[in-house]
């Protein structure tokens, strides 16, 4: 299917290119207050796991790799800009399960899009200052630590390495795919660090880590190039909803802070009007899977050897979908409220895209189906009432907590490059 790309899209790229090598993402939208550094001053001031994505235990020997002919470095399939972008990397770029033919550059050098290693947090009450009740956040909890990150702040930092509940973490964020990924930051006895590299596959970011220098592609997990090609970091479930969905739910929770040794302008969105049906998607050269326009949303999940998307609009109107895939029970929530972080200049005022969340529908042995009514979802069971992030606030379950299933909520043009087998969900 063809899509035609607007005249203010283009001109938006055309503007994007330019300011990427300066500064980082693409700016669009109204121009900078006098207060905020132009991107020349902020580039010197800078200058539970799937089945199918389990680390190796032993890293005392590289990690096996499926490699294929397609993966063997020549001197054609490194760009010239490639080639002086990595000339000083200590990267071992023999070892690798992709071809640098696959890999472009994003624009600014290696952490020119600085990752946040010492993040500092605040509570909810002092975000709430700065942060709009409808922005979106990363939620992310373990062992009874519950952290947001929001994504006006990701947007500018792409990578946040930190430690939840005792585990360490990557927090990741790449908005040309609107992929929210969290990842265990461990492979065997070794806490790695991660950064933006500032190369792109499929239009996704490339992070790479401080330890091996080995580079790894984000929305899989998988070592792609180094010393590490072929390990697989273990995703951890993380969902996005509204920063007043979080507070409500986790009122002693924190909240990453704006803090961040950084001056970038947190708020505003840097890719406006990006996610606006239609569009075509940025740096990206492979083919659409026409199935559903580009930048639509997908719920995303995959179980074994099975990928599914949920596209957003269906499971909006719906409410929720009570599904079942290879062999495990599934149920999708939605609920609005939550707005998008790549359409309007101020994230705050963006398109209500909402919120969603994946569960194992199953508990203490029963099975639940749930219906959407009045922003909670209600078992047909014993009639308790949801939240988004599963946990049963009245009813007979009250205090409840369904068990998270690992997903994410992607454009459709990115999951289907990396998954192109993936079945679509129909009512």
């Amino acid at each position: 299917m063809t899509i035609l790309r607007p005249i203010r899209y283009t001109l938006l790229i055309l503007a994007g290119v330019l300011l990427l090598a300066a500064c980082g993402p693409p700016t669009g939208g109204p121009a900078a207050s006098p207060s905020t550094p132009t991107a020349q001053e902020a580039a010197e001031t800078d200058r539970t796991t799937t089945p199918s994505a389990r680390p190796p235990t032993d890293l005392s020997e590289p990690p096996p790799l499926i490699m294929d002919e397609t993966a063997v470095l020549t001197d054609d399939d490194r760009s010239t800009t490639l080639a002086r972008l990595t000339s000083s990397w200590n990267t071992n770029w023999e070892r690798r399960t992709v071809s640098t033919a696959e890999m472009m550059s994003g624009g600014p050098p290696r952490d020119g899009i600085p990752p946040i290693d010492n993040p500092n947090f605040i509570s909810p009450d002092e975000a709430a200052e700065w942060l709009a009740d409808n922005e979106p956040i990363v939620i992310f909890a373990h062992d009874g630590d519950a952290r947001a990150y929001p994504l006006q702040i990701l947007t500018w930092h792409e990578i946040v390495n930190d430690e939840v509940g005792g585990l360490p973490v990557s927090v990741t964020f790449c908005p040309l795919c609107n992929a929210t990924v969290v990842f265990d930051r461990r492979l065997g006895d070794t806490v790695y660090d991660f950064g933006v590299s500032g190369l792109l596959r499929n239009s996704d970011l490339i992070m790479w880590d401080r330890q091996t220098e080995s580079l790894w592609q984000q929305f899989t997990g998988e070592g792609i190039i180094g010393d590490l090609a072929g390990a697989q970091l273990r995703f951890l479930p993380s969902a996005i909803i509204s920063f007043a969905d979080f507070r409500a739910a986790h009122p002693d929770g924190l909240v990453l802070s704006r803090e961040t040794g950084h001056n970038r302008q947190y708020g505003r969105n840097p890719y406006v009007g990006y996610d606006t049906i239609g569009q075509n998607p940025f740096l990206f050269t492979g083919e659409i899977d026409g199935r559903l326009p580009a930048m639509v949303r997908v719920i995303t999940l995959s179980l074994d050897d099975l990928d599914i998307a949920y596209p957003l609009p269906t499971l909006a109107e719906m409410g929720v979908i009570n599904d079942e895939q290879a062999g495990q029970p599934i149920v999708v929530f939605h609920t609005p409220g939550t707005a998008s972080a790549l359409g309007a200049a101020v994230i705050a005022n963006a398109e209500d895209v909402g919120a969603t969340g994946v569960f194992d529908p199953i508990l203490d042995g029963q099975r639940l189906t749930f219906r959407a009514e009045n922003g909670r979802f209600i078992d047909e069971q014993t009639n308790s009432a949801w939240t988004i992030l599963g946990q049963a606030e009245t009813g007979p379950l009250a205090g409840s907590q369904l068990n998270r299933l690992v997903h994410a909520d992607h454009f459709w043009f990115s999951w289907a490059a990396f998954k192109p087998d993936t079945i679509i969900y129909s009512p």
